[in-house]
Order: structure tokens, then sequence, then C-alpha cells
């Protein structure tokens, strides 16, 4: 094999490892988990385990819940992520410190998460007992109830928010330092105000980075369910809650799997719908 061709392999030997532990571990049991919902008891196929899984009356609700999660979670957390990576970017004093605490959650995981922000909320909780000193309550105020799910949901929101935001942070001050300095300093020159600088010139060179931070966020969104779980228990489903509902309750691995199957599906025209809004000008071109 000539020096050449052995170059023009390197890349591909290289990723061959990971390609390999992603098809065993990812993309085998993906294959499985979608059959096993359409495989009937005999062995064939049937719809069977969908038509169970919309006749569900939990389905409604957590199909509701779940595109409603997304719908307020995704922009809130990229305004914060982009409002914490520009400060990072900017180099002000003490930014490296931000970077740090801004990466706290990243070591916590989901159930802690939900442990942490269920002290905050419950009846006998630190808000309850900090309004309650100040005199704002006379007595703690019951945020986590089945019968309000406006404040389970903004509970959840806040809790996931403060877990994962930081995730969409790192992907947008990686792709911030991608931008030439020459392009901001241009702007500069002809008077271009923050919010021009931001909407004009970053926002569309951060095209790319906003297309991976949107994808991986919004399937991670799908899967949310142990911080919904530890801090809104049985008082607000989600698909995931409900997937896991119908395997560990009630011994169903094939409406779990169609579940799956489903956000699996959401998932996917979530991608596509993100790889084709935000084509770049060269991938417009093809």
């Amino acid at each position: 094999m000539t020096r050449h061709r052995r170059q023009q392999l390197t890349p591909y030997l290289l990723l061959l490892p990971s390609l390999v532990f992603l098809l065993i571990f990812f993309a085998y049991p993906m294959v499985e988990a979608f059959a096993l919902a359409f495989r009937a008891e005999g062995g064939g196929w049937t719809l069977k385990h969908f038509q169970t899984m919309v006749r569900d009356v939990a389905f409604a609700p957590a199909f509701r819940t779940t595109l409603l999660l997304i719908l307020i979670l995704i922009p809130v957390q990229f305004a914060l992520a982009l409002i914490m990576a520009l400060l990072v970017q900017a180099k002000l004093k003490f930014s490296g410190l931000f970077l740090y605490i801004y990466a706290i959650p990243l070591g916590i995981s989901e159930l802690a998460a939900g442990i942490v922000w269920f002290a905050i909320f419950t009846d006998r909780g630190y808000l309850n007992t900090v309004l309650t000193g100040l005199g704002v309550l006379d007595k703690p105020f019951i945020y986590l109830s089945y019968q309000n799910t406006g404040w389970l949901l903004f509970a959840v929101v806040l809790a996931e928010a403060w877990r994962a935001t930081s995730i969409i942070m790192v992907i947008l001050v990686a792709g911030l330092q991608s931008i030439p300095h020459e392009f901001l300093e241009a702007a500069d020159v002809f008077g271009a105000t923050l919010w021009d600088k931001v909407w004009r010139v970053i926002l569309p060179l951060l095209r790319p980075s906003l297309q991976v931070a949107l994808i991986l966020r919004t399937i991670l969104a799908f899967q949310v369910f142990a911080v919904a779980l530890a801090v809104a228990g049985r008082g607000l489903t989600l698909l995931a809650a409900e997937a896991y509902r119908w395997y560990g309750s009630y011994r169903n691995p094939n409406v779990a799997a169609a579940f799956a199957a489903l956000i699996m599906v959401l998932s996917i025209a979530s991608t596509a719908l993100y790889l084709w809004g935000l084509r770049t000008p060269e991938e417009q071109s093809l």
C-alpha cells in the first residue's frame, strides 16, 4: 500500500472504533426497539401497540405537554445560552470564572437536578421558607400540585433550563471563537450597535453551531424524564415518562417501544427541519 493511499485511509481508520461503538450500542438497539413496537405476540407484524398507545388516556396529555415543554424550553435556553456565551467571549474581568460557574450544572445528573428543584418548590421548601420569612406569604403555597399544571410545567422548565443550558452555551462559545475578529471590527467601524452585530453578523455566522445545538437539545428535550419525575411526579406526564410507565408498571415492552418509536420519529423530523431551515448559503446553493 502506497503512502498516499495510507494517508487517505487514515481518517476512516480513526473513525472506525467510534462507528463500531455506535452501531453496536446505539443503532442495533434502536432498530430492535423500533421493530418491537410492530411485533405481534405470535411473531408477525401489527399496529395494535400503536393503537393501544394512542387510545391510552395519558397519551394526549403526555404528547401535548412534551411539545409545550419543547416550545417553551428551547427559546428560553437559547436566549440564555447566547447571553452567557457572549459574556464569556467578551473576555470581561472574571469571565473565566463565569465559564466555570455556568458549567457546574453539566456535572449534575437529571435526577439530582430534579431533586434540587423539588426541594426549592415543595410546600416546605426553600422558596416558601424565604417568602414566609419575608412576610410575602402568610402560609406556604403549594406549587407542585396536580391541580396546578402551570406551576408544575414552570418548575420543570426552570429545572431543565438550569441543568442543560450549559450544553448549548459550550457549543455557542466554540462557534463564537471561530468567527473572525475582522468581521466584528468592520461592524464597529460602520457604527453597528450590539444588537446589529448579534443579529446581522454573529447569528448568521453561528448557523452551523446553532444547527448542532438545536438538534442536540431538541432530541434531549424529547427524552426529558428524570427531572420531570422528581419535580412533578405523576402530576405532569411526558412521552418518555409514559414509555417508562408501560415498561415498568404494566410490563408491556411493545407499547413502551411504540412510545420510544414515536419519540424517535419526532426527533428525526425535528432534525430534518433544523438541517433544512438553518442551511448555510453554501448548502443552499447545492
